[in-house]
């Protein structure tokens, strides 16, 4: 299977239509056509649903697109990273995080390491503690910020200096917006919004005890700006950390911190045996520094 025509399959992925494939790769669609019909007979699959005006993907295909994706995303890395100049330090730094403020650290960090290395660029790649470590496993990222501690056999880790305060974020017009923290049976017979990485070892699940029931709980998220704006439209109450949404103004939100108070200790983490570029070793100091860890 070649890079090539996983770029091709791409393209028709992205563009809808053979034609307009065609057309955004230069070549004939004859030509594209065939390189499709030979992808798929090389993979004994059928990637393609062929409409008279339109294409779509297989559930095959779209597999092979997810996976192509990041085949391709890697290839693009290595051969920048090789290419990079020995004599000038440019080249890219991919750190993927979850939703925290704590992102605010690794910006100072960056735009202290731009100002010495104009050449290095940064890409911030959102998602949960599961996505982010898959993108560290698979080598599409440096660098990841999570919640949870990583098996130290398998990845160098740093606690960040900050922790992040659990809370509720609800609609201001609720009976719950008049209290100034929310106790767990407050929440006894509420509809929740929880992060779809629940744990029962998390120390939220710990505090909420016996007094919120799964049946509870009517919807889960990733990146809690959707969840936000599920609780805005009264579907429930999102349980999250706070600065995530502005809540400030004429919102029509609020967040309420938890009584007792239950923090989030998170981790700058990245893999152990993944080879490191030297604008993720560079940018490695500067987080050191900004954080005021010394560890070699």
């Amino acid at each position: 299977m070649e890079i090539r025509v996983l770029q091709y399959f791409l393209t028709v992925a992205r563009e809808g239509t053979v034609v307009a494939a065609a057309e955004s790769l230069h070549l004939t669609q004859p030509t594209l056509s065939r390189q499709l019909r030979d992808l798929e007979d090389e993979l004994g699959k059928k990637l393609f649903i062929r409409g008279a005006h339109s294409i779509k993907l297989t559930e095959e295909g779209m597999l092979l697109r997810k996976r192509a994706e990041q085949i391709v995303e890697l290839v693009s890395r290595t051969e920048n990273d090789i290419m990079t100049s020995d004599d000038t330090l440019s080249g890219d730094v991919y750190i993927g995080a979850g939703e925290t403020d704590a992102v605010s650290i690794i910006a100072a960090a960056a735009h202290k390491m731009r100002e010495d290395f104009p050449l290095v660029h940064f890409h911030i790649y959102s998602g949960d503690g599961q996505d982010i470590m898959e993108r560290l496993d698979k080598g599409l990222s440096d660098f990841g910020i999570v919640f949870v501690p990583t098996d130290p056999t398998k990845y160098h880790s740093i606690e960040m200096p900050v922790k992040d305060e659990w809370g509720i974020l609800l609609r201001r017009d609720s009976e719950l917006a008049k209290k100034k923290k929310i106790k767990a049976r407050d929440l006894a017979d509420k509809p929740l919004i929880v992060s779809r990485q629940r744990s029962d070892k998390a120390p939220i699940h710990k505090w909420f005890g016996e007094n919120v029931p799964d049946g509870n709980i009517v919807s889960t998220y990733n990146l809690v700006y959707n969840a936000s704006i599920m609780v805005r439209e009264g579907l429930g109450f999102a349980l999250t950390l706070d600065k995530l949404i502005n809540v400030s103004g004429d919102s029509e939100l609020c967040f309420k911190p938890l009584d007792p108070p239950v923090y989030a200790p998170m981790y700058f983490v990245w893999n152990k045996y993944q080879p490191m570029t030297k604008a993720a070793e560079k940018f490695l100091e500067y987080f050191r520094a900004e954080v005021g860890d010394t560890a070699e």
